[in-house]
């Protein structure tokens, strides 16, 4: 095991994006040593980066890893309707693009890139890699929103009335569904810790937002096979937010080489955040052993841009001659 970062660099950024819309951004980052692959953070829905995930920041920092986070549009501290996601393919290509722009500062070109999210998070780095097929070194994805447990998700003819009201009405919290916070997370004291955060958005789901969600979740179900990064998955048990049978399908059907799944048996939904104190220490006991397998066996997809470089430089050199 790599021994431990004494001291973390933590540093918040507003960034403006394609549409104009202000969006925080935050990183943490070894102080005392150069971060050995870059880790990019994708939260829930209805969470934020700063305080939901910085334990997992403070966590990978630690492990050595510069970890980045960006609140969403309408998400944290990012400009929006709080709790509004008028269109998710706008959300990806926010974190695309202040994500791709990280890795392509020249201290970090040759870093490894790898994309975790939670939940919502894990549907926006399925979609970072479909966007980008060969620039991301590997995701991990923790209880990912591939579909959404049945007890949770609206009826059929639900779905279709508000469907239809979602073109008239579409920021209005009238979405029915279970209370999110009671059913995700275990830890008593963490839910009181999200209600009385003024950046975790609590209402109901928008019609709009949960529309979007819907839509993401079935698209992603049907095209689990095109999947192709290395991946980590990490799922509870007892999950009654997204399903782990998905998870195991995923595993199953994508057609990435390098693919490891975890279920726990007896875990709830949030496992990073949430989770009982030494379920959560196993969690990340697991990402960070698989993050550094990651790092030890080197940098493929370098080596490929290298050889790719090296090839196109030979053949421009031999066709001057």
């Amino acid at each position: 095991m790599a021994s431990e970062v004494t001291s973390i660099k933590y540093e918040e950024e507003f960034i403006l994006n394609s549409r104009g819309m202000k969006l925080f951004t935050c990183r943490w980052l070894p102080e005392n040593c150069e971060p050995k692959a870059l880790i990019f953070l994708c939260h829930g829905y209805g969470m934020e980066c700063s305080i939901s995930m910085k334990g997992t920041g403070i966590r990978l920092a630690n492990a050595g890893f510069g970890v980045y986070g960006m609140d969403y549009e309408g998400h944290g501290k990012s400009s929006g309707l709080q709790g509004y996601v008028p269109c998710f393919d706008d959300l990806v290509s926010d974190c695309s693009d202040h994500f791709s722009s990280v890795c392509e500062r020249k201290e970090n070109k040759k870093k490894m890139r790898i994309i975790m999210g939670e939940s919502m998070g894990g549907a926006v780095v399925l979609l970072l890699h479909r966007k980008k097929p060969d620039f991301w070194d590997g995701a991990v994805l923790v209880a990912p929103m591939c579909k959404i447990a049945d007890n949770v998700s609206p009826s059929p003819l639900v779905i279709t009335v508000l469907t239809k009201l979602c073109r008239i009405i579409p920021t209005w919290k009238i979405v029915p569904t279970q209370d999110i916070i009671d059913i995700a997370f275990r830890d008593p004291q963490i839910r009181e810790e999200i209600r009385s955060n003024p950046y975790c958005y609590k209402g109901r789901p928008r019609l709009q937002t949960g529309q979007q969600l819907l839509t993401v979740s079935l698209d992603l179900e049907k095209r689990l096979q095109e999947v192709s990064v290395p991946f980590l998955i990490v799922h509870g048990g007892d999950d009654q937010v997204t399903d782990p049978a998905v998870s195991k399908l995923l595993y199953e059907t994508a057609s990435s080489t390098d693919k490891t799944f975890k279920l726990y048996p007896g875990m709830w939904h949030a496992l990073t955040y949430g989770e009982l104190q030494e379920n959560t220490d196993t969690v990340f006991s697991d990402i960070i052993s698989w993050l550094d397998e990651k790092v030890a066996s080197g940098n493929s997809r370098l080596e490929r841009e290298q050889k790719y470089k090296h090839d196109n430089g030979s053949e421009a050199n031999s066709s001057k001659q």
